[in-house]
């Protein structure tokens, strides 16, 4: 998708360079999606680092690209992983796709801290996959939240815990 940051986006890129900082980031990974990839491009531009663009990591693909009713639309999904329009991605789909190109990552770059630039749903299914209480009720709650940062710490391939940032509250 080619839709840019908005003003309230080039400020929250700012917050989250800000965040990341003194956080350790040695690969910078996004979503091939401009919103996505400005955001974390603007910390590796400061790090002097490069963003590798992973396919995977993009938003759901809703059919004809858009959705009239957002909320019932993400509550159908929620409700039934496996529903999808006849053009679109399922949530299970999206969940698949992200946890593999998730796991490859971590094959490549063991012991590294990671930083992947991603979207709302296809981050809330990867929460999901490891912490199954992670459901619409907190998915519809992020979505006023964005920019919002997931720590996932990692033994190996495990999950060993997850931890959510907002950067409002800090």
């Amino acid at each position: 998708m080619t839709r840019p940051l908005t003003e309230k986006g080039k400020k929250d890129r700012t917050l989250v360079s800000d965040y990341l900082e003194s956080k350790g980031v040695s690969v910078v990974v996004s979503s091939p999606y401009k919103r996505a990839y400005d955001t974390v491009a603007y910390f590796a531009d400061r790090k002097g680092m490069q963003v590798i663009c992973i396919d995977e990591f993009k938003e759901r693909k809703i059919a004809n690209g858009w959705i009239d009713d957002f909320i019932a639309y993400s509550k159908q999904q929620w409700s039934d992983f496996s529903f999808k329009l006849s053009d679109g991605e399922s949530l299970n789909e999206v969940q698949s796709r992200n946890i593999a190109a998730l796991n490859r990552l971590l094959s490549a770059y063991p012991n590294e801290t990671i930083l992947i630039g991603t979207h709302g749903t296809a981050l809330s299914t990867v929460v999901n996959y490891f912490d199954q209480t992670f459901t619409y009720d907190k998915f519809i709650h992020i979505v006023n939240l964005m920019p919002w940062i997931v720590h996932f710490e990692f033994d190996s391939d495990q999950c060993v815990s997850i931890n959510f940032i907002n950067l409002f509250t800090l």
